[in-house]
């Protein structure tokens, strides 16, 4: 099942590679013929959503292998990097654009209305059947989010395209047309801002979000056996797979692997954290501590 639904994502992503491929080369040539600003801006943002799934693709194939020796959890936070490098570059691209969208509204330029609806109309149907053909998967990885995140902001592109060629058509007015590609530019940064926060997360090891720490730890603290939890830390490994950490300090009235069963149980069925290490103390030792 696992293999199966991997290779569906493969052959996702590889359909939308594909598929905006075509649309970047076809909307930076019309937007160079048309004069439009906002063709230009979405043909660069088709780029990056190109780049994106170029990574989105070597982070699948390498987060698949296999642990080693010197990567013990093996490659899970490649998909990690590539979704934060994904955000970063999105970033980048809105200053770029924003700059040409500012001189552009000094002195707006002719643009060509027609052709520039008839690019956006064909942008438009490309970018929804590429994110309905990612849509189904970016639940599953942070990587495959950022790629789909990549694909909705061009979508909202392709929307603003439209409705600034509209504009143009219908009043002469230009400056519609880099006042779209603000409009563009927001909306990305918007969307884009969730993600890059949750790749920092994962890297800085912070608690994922489901997880009250709290909670956990008086939940851990009832399973009979428990006098205390301390030192309790839980981290993301990558996108649906967690990690917890912690040590436990046994009463003696239920056996240790007992013990450790329940907790472990616990954790998978009430926090979702599979991968559980917990180190079993002692009450007369932890008594004797403040001796030493």
């Amino acid at each position: 099942m696992e293999d199966r639904n991997a290779a569906r994502e493969l052959g996702a992503v590889r359909t939308a590679l594909v598929t905006s491929s075509v649309l970047c080369v076809a909307e930076l040539v019309g937007g160079y013929l048309t004069n439009s600003l906002a063709l230009v801006t979405d043909a660069a943002h088709v780029f990056t959503d190109v780049a994106a799934l170029v990574l989105t693709l070597f982070a699948l194939w390498i987060s698949s292998r296999p642990a080693s020796e010197s990567k013990t959890f093996g490659y899970y936070r490649a998909e990690i990097l590539a979704a934060l490098v994904n955000g970063v570059v999105l970033w980048l691209l809105i200053a770029v654009i924003v700059a040409e969208a500012w001189r552009r509204l000094q002195d707006p330029p002719v643009v060509a209305g027609r052709g520039m609806l008839a690019l956006a109309a064909v942008a438009f149907v490309a970018n929804a059947f590429v994110a309905l053909r990612l849509r189904e998967h970016q639940e599953r990885s942070l990587n495959l989010r950022g790629a789909y995140l990549h694909v909705i902001s061009d979508l909202l592109g392709s929307v603003g395209a439209l409705g600034a060629a509209l504009v143009i058509l219908l009043t002469g007015w230009y400056a519609a047309d880099p006042v779209a590609s603000v409009v563009i530019s927001v909306l990305i940064l918007v969307s884009s801002w969730n993600l890059v926060r949750e790749a920092v997360d994962v890297l800085m090891e912070a608690c994922p979000a489901h997880v009250d720490v709290e909670v956990l730890q008086r939940a851990l603290e009832r399973v009979p056996g428990t006098g205390e939890v301390h030192d309790l830390h839980v981290w993301t490994l990558t996108t649906g797979r967690y990690a917890l950490s912690a040590h436990a300090v046994a009463t003696g009235d239920v056996g240790h692997d007992v013990m450790l069963a329940h907790m472990a149980e616990l954790c998978a069925r009430d926090f979702r954290i599979d991968h559980v290490t917990i180190q079993i103390e002692h009450e007369s030792r932890r008594a004797a501590e403040p001796a030493h």
